[in-house]
């Protein structure tokens, strides 16, 4: 990634941040861009809801566009059944997306049996993905699909969402919570030799056999590694919804990342071949600089876990890793503007982990970036090709969302909680000095 930085006093955050919520208020057009994701959280009207939450303290208007996206994909939901289970698509999404965007509004009284309704189901979905683990792991099946313990489809995910729910005093969120708590502990609890127990079975489809990269492995990153388990479980325990037998499991998943760290970041994932090697490096392809793989996001992981266990080595490597990018702006290999692979998601676990010189070059990075040509003003770009996104994690709601952060750091970031970052116990901890931080009008 190439850019030129601007000065931030080009792009004022607040105001950035409600022109992109502006340009979202109408779902149809955001429909038309994102298609049979429409209603997800990742790229649809599930993130868009979110965002017209999280500015209804600002303007009242965005109460009623939340509204109007979270009941859309109701019906889109009811009408085109999802296929995945998590957090990201679907119904899990629409759950999620309310769960953590009603507390914002005004009068979040009026949404109480829709949040009901979320929990159970989110419950629901991870006591049944909990018990398919325990079943199969009792019948010898070798290895852990990863889509069973991510953070977008998997019990990481649905785990921390309910996380924030068991937070605000719900008690419907206990035994899912509990569920997805202890299975991703026994996952960590039950190595094969010396494969981890989150070892990954190569996938078996058409378009992944074609591939010859296409290995047995074990994923570091936290969108699909065990960074996100390793974060899920550090959240819990800071909460106080964790035992010694959880925190061991956080010293095994820690010390594992920490073996395995190469240089100020991590390979994406761990071969049969890197555990046999004794003097090489790993080598596996992929990003190491981004939230979903690399540096921020292990980084902020390992920062969460070793103040769950109270290791401050811990929290120093993860706090080196994000302080690390600061040294090469620039050079980060990232791609585009957005969460998951591009420079928000940087800003947001540099946020999270108030590294002050790292946040502030993403920043910086981040609004070069600004297109008022676009629709939704940022670029989202995935292998070379460039598109115009209104979504939460590849798209502008994502962004929109941070800047909203910036400009008003007395709100606590609890939609943060999706992406797997600390939990929010107190107004968002700016690492940005005074200069960047916009105002929303009064």
């Amino acid at each position: 990634m190439t850019v030129t930085p601007l000065t931030t006093s080009v792009v004022d955050p607040a105001e950035t941040a409600l022109a992109i919520a502006d340009r979202l208020i109408d779902p149809a057009p955001i429909i038309a861009a994102t298609g049979p994701a429409a209603t997800s959280l990742s790229r649809g009207l599930a993130g868009t809801a979110l965002l017209h939450a999280r500015l209804s303290r600002h303007d009242r208007r965005f109460a009623g566009a939340a509204d109007a996206h979270w009941a859309r994909a109701a019906r889109m939901n009811i009408e085109t059944p999802p296929r995945t289970g998590g957090v990201f698509n679907g119904t899990g999404a629409l759950a999620a997306s309310l769960v953590l965007g009603v507390p914002y509004l005004p009068d979040p009284g009026r949404h109480h049996a829709s949040i009901g309704r979320s929990v159970r189901w989110l419950a629901s979905r991870a006591t049944a993905m909990a018990a398919w683990q325990r079943d199969r792991r009792n019948a010898g099946d070798a290895g852990t699909p990863w889509q069973t313990f991510d953070v977008i489809n998997g019990l990481a995910g649905i785990g921390r969402i309910l996380l924030v729910a068991a937070q605000a005093g719900n008690p419907d969120a206990e035994p899912g919570l509990h569920a997805a708590r202890d299975s991703l502990t026994a996952m960590i609890e039950t190595p094969d030799g010396t494969r981890p127990g989150w070892w990954r079975p190569a996938p078996q489809n058409p378009a992944a056999l074609a591939d010859p990269h296409n290995v047995d492995a074990a994923n570091t990153g936290l969108a699909h590694g065990i960074a996100g388990p390793l974060a899920f479980l550090a959240a819990c325990q800071l909460t106080g919804h964790g035992s010694i037998r959880h925190a061991e499991a956080i010293r095994v998943a820690s010390d594992w990342l920490l073996a395995w760290r190469d240089g100020d970041s991590w390979p994406p994932q761990i071969t049969a071949d890197d555990l046999a090697a004794t003097a090489t490096a790993p080598s596996a392809r992929g990003r190491r600089d981004a939230w979903c793989y690399g540096a921020p996001g292990i980084g902020i992981a390992l920062h969460t876990a070793g103040q769950a266990l109270a290791a401050p080595d811990v929290v120093g490597v993860g706090r080196s890793a994000i302080d690390a990018l600061a040294a090469r702006p620039g050079q980060w290999d990232t791609e585009g503007a957005t969460l998951c692979h591009g420079t928000a998601g940087v800003l947001l676990c540099a946020g999270a982990a108030g590294s002050t010189s790292t946040a502030d070059t993403a920043l910086s990075e981040l609004i070069a970036q600004y297109d008022p040509r676009l629709s939704f003003l940022f670029p989202h770009s995935d292998h070379g090709t460039v598109t115009d996104e209104p979504g939460l994690l590849i798209g502008a709601a994502g962004i929109a969302m941070l800047l909203a952060d910036i400009a008003d750091p007395a709100t606590p970031a609890t939609w943060t909680a999706a992406l797997l970052m600390p939990p929010a116990t107190g107004p968002f901890r700016s690492p940005f000095s005074t200069t960047t931080e916009g105002r929303f009008p009064r």
